[in-house]
């Protein structure tokens, strides 16, 4: 069948729906939402039997759902209608909530329900519940409106319900001199990934994002109390919550330290080491240790990867390398494993070339240490998605095991064609061949966790619920395994026979050769695209590896 998605961008659901229908046989092309009439000419040219709109913010237009079915991909329970469906779900704190397919008709979100799915909400962030809970219940729903609607028998039923305002602002406020720790939360929670909730830091205007309760320090209402590497502690009438990430009026998301350096004058409040700490507060790199295993989590925001944040990491993991352990499993975050560099600090720098260096050759130094680590067996426990240099960086431990519904972009050239890092070229082709190599890195769509160990570039995919524990029990069998020593030995003596044929030196020079004339050279490509990225810019048109009906050759499948 032809599947036509219209949706507002290329976001990790419309991925994850893309892979699940096309891994079923349907051939999927895809439209950004731009226009009315980019919609219809997609139409046209498609000539699609089903329109799925995967993430909207705005009606598909009468020309097109009169003509033939759209189905309409919301986050909210049936009968649930209008925008901001799940800011106000967690900011209500509803235990449950769900996502629904309904038919597109003149009314948003009142079509004839063909498929719905329910989920716990529990304390959450927006776009983490978009990225685990509503993505999952989403494939759900889907997959099972796309068989009822190749069925033919299945009558879709409307169900009466009425249509919520969009949140503004006002309704986002935080009273710091009223609101409790958990209503802080809650609501910050619910602005979280857009719009952030509208408030002031030092005096100035900005929207604050990335929060995090904390449970011992204590302040006067309102009251900074101190800051800890790029985030800062706010106090509130009853405890304290840990805010990451602002956004000043007419900037960039960025780290609180960054985007107020009024803040580095505040109390330094370090944690003792990289343990983890006994209760709720901010740390960003945690390590813990059960049955011979190492365990270092590396919870970044959007997965994105700063210079310091690379260097820091580099430091726990050789710092976890002297430990009394025989595997080391890096955990990385709940949403994301990593994204590689930070774009966004990139772009805040005085120079962003020179950050860009800066950041790669971090992230490199990180992933040598990891490649030439002979003390443990490394593993990547990718509970979250990867994409650019953090597909490669988890590819340089000696397994990579990755949660089923994990999605993958193991490829750099969406990114102004940037060449990539992180030793690629010495990783990839030994596991799926030059050719497959080639195939993925100009392939710029997105692969499931199931298809990377097909390809045979991850090494395991475990199911979804209870990844955490399969992960420990798989670690704790290697570490107790009889023949660990012999592993590890088997391990040196690759890399040192490796060595002697190409140094790791050799590989990173020439990818690095390559990202200088990314960042330097005369093509500005890489430059352009990382602002339109971190800037939010509206889209234009889509990208022809999407809009497959666009191609010069294209046609329609037999």
């Amino acid at each position: 069948m032809r599947i036509l998605f219209v949706t507002h961008s290329f976001n990790s659901l419309a991925q994850r729906l893309y892979c699940e229908l096309t891994a079923r046989g349907h051939f999927v092309s895809i439209e950004f939402d731009i226009s009315d009439s980019v919609t219809e000419e997609a139409v046209a040219l498609f000539k699609p039997d089903l329109v799925i709109a995967p993430f909207l913010k705005r009606a598909i237009p009468e020309s097109v759902w009169s003509r033939l079915p759209c189905f309409v991909v919301h986050p909210g329970i049936p009968g649930d209608r209008g925008p901001s469906a799940l800011d106000w779900a967690i900011q209500r704190g509803l235990d449950t909530w769900g996502v629904t397919v309904l038919q597109a008709e003149s009314e948003m979100d009142a079509g004839p329900v063909w498929a719905s799915v329910v989920f716990p909400v529990g304390i959450e962030r927006k776009a983490s519940l978009y990225r685990n809970q509503v993505t999952e219940a989403a494939v759900l729903a889907v997959l099972q409106a796309v068989e009822r609607f190749v069925a033919g028998d299945f009558v879709p039923q409307r169900v009466p319900g009425a249509a919520h305002a969009l949140m503004r602002q006002v309704d986002r406020a935080i009273d710091w001199q009223a609101d409790s720790t958990h209503y802080v939360l809650a609501k910050l929670n619910a602005a979280d990934g857009f719009p952030g909730v509208a408030d002031a830091l030092f005096g100035e205007p900005c929207h604050l994002f990335d929060a995090c309760p904390e449970a011992s320090l204590r302040g006067a209402p309102g009251e900074l109390i101190g800051r800890r590497e790029t985030a800062v502690c706010r106090a509130t009438v009853d405890g304290a919550v840990w805010i990451g990430h602002v956004r000043r009026a007419g900037g960039i998301k960025l780290p609180a330290t960054m985007a107020f350096p009024e803040a580095l004058a505040l109390p330094e409040l370090p944690l003792a080491d990289v343990w983890k700490a006994p209760a709720s507060t901010w740390q960003d790199i945690a390590y813990e240790e059960a049955g011979g295993v190492g365990f270092l989590g590396f919870e970044f925001y959007n997965g994105a990867m700063s210079t310091g944040q690379c260097q820091r990491l580099k430091e726990a993991f050789l710092w976890a390398a002297r430990r009394p352990t025989k595997v080391i499993v890096l955990r990385g975050g709940r949403d994301f494993w990593s994204n590689g560099i930070h774009l966004n600090t990139i772009e805040a720098a005085e120079s962003p070339a020179d950050e860009s260096w800066a950041n790669i050759n971090a992230i490199d130094d990180l992933a040598e240490a990891i490649l030439c680590c002979d003390t443990q067996v490394t593993v990547a426990a990718l509970a979250g998605n990867a994409g650019a240099g953090g597909c490669f960086l988890a590819r340089a431990a000696d397994f990579v095991w990755a949660r089923e519904g994990a999605m993958l972009n193991p490829h750099y050239k969406n990114m102004g064609n940037l060449f990539g890092s992180e030793f690629w070229t010495y990783l990839l082709p030994p596991r799926v061949g030059e050719a497959g190599a080639k195939a993925i890195m100009r392939h710029r769509l997105p692969m499931t966790a199931r298809e990377s160990v097909q390809l045979g570039f991850y090494d395991a995919c475990l199911p979804g619920p209870g990844f955490a524990v399969d992960v420990a029990r798989r670690a704790a069998e290697l570490a107790a395994a009889a023949d660990i020593d012999e592993r590890l030995a088997a391990k040196r003596n690759k890399r040192q026979a490796d060595e002697a044929v190409k140094p790791l030196a050799a590989y990173r020079a020439e990818e690095l050769k390559e990202m200088r004339r990314n960042f330097y050279g005369f093509d500005p490509s890489y430059h352009v695209a990382r602002y339109h990225f971190v800037s939010r810019s509206p889209h234009s048109w889509t990208p022809r590896h999407l809009a497959r009906h666009r191609d010069i050759d294209w046609k329609i499948p037999e």
